[in-house]
């Protein structure tokens, strides 16, 4: 099922609306990460930096084939072979990975899904004890060149609100990251 609003505009576009390395230290993927999940991996923007930091693999997926084929090309070119990308749609078919096996799962703009507890269960289910979610998604509170219109976009208060406390703990509070975005990350209990 895809998230609603979630068109995407041309890849230089998009690459111009993120500092990646900020982003990915504000979210604190590094070699501590083994191996880490990220869905919705659009263009790759943040699959290949990921991949060269972490320790382990990256399992990125997408529901769109053009997505896929992009990031395969990217990684081809970078020679880059820690990623296993699959076009599946996670909320039907899950990441079709083992309970308790990843360390880290990112979810970038992606949580203005009508249910973004579907997200955040799946993360629970794979992630180990103490493994992290990294949330990242565009400020509701400022117009912004791109993204989901502002009516659908959650504020870290929702996305707090909707954590399950049996499940999660915040790990990083919401911090704003320039220009157009913010940041958190939960832990698992």
């Amino acid at each position: 099922m895809k998230v609603r609003d979630s068109g995407m505009p041309e890849e230089d576009m998009w690459a111009s609306f993120f500092d990646v390395g900020l982003i990915l230290s504000e979210l604190y993927i590094d070699s501590n990460i083994k191996d880490l999940v990220e869905i919705g991996c659009g263009y790759g923007t943040f699959t290949i930096p990921s991949a060269k930091q972490i320790s382990g693999n990256l399992y990125a997926y997408d529901i769109e084939e053009g997505m896929i084929e992009v990031v395969k090309h990217e990684l081809r070119n970078r020679l880059i072979d820690n990623v296993i990308l699959e076009q599946r749609d996670i909320l039907i078919q899950t990441t079709g990975l083992a309970d308790n096996s990843i360390d880290y799962v990112m979810l970038f703009n992606i949580l203005h899904h009508e249910s973004p507890n579907d997200f955040l269960n799946e993360a629970y289910r794979i992630l180990r004890p103490n493994g992290k979610v990294g949330i990242l998604h565009w400020r509701s509170d400022i117009e912004t060149p791109r993204g989901p219109d502002l009516t659908i976009r959650p504020t870290p208060d929702q996305i707090l609100l909707c954590v399950n406390k049996q499940q999660f703990a915040v790990y990083k509070p919401p911090v704003v990251i320039m220009p157009y975005h913010f940041g958190l990350i939960l832990t698992r209990l």
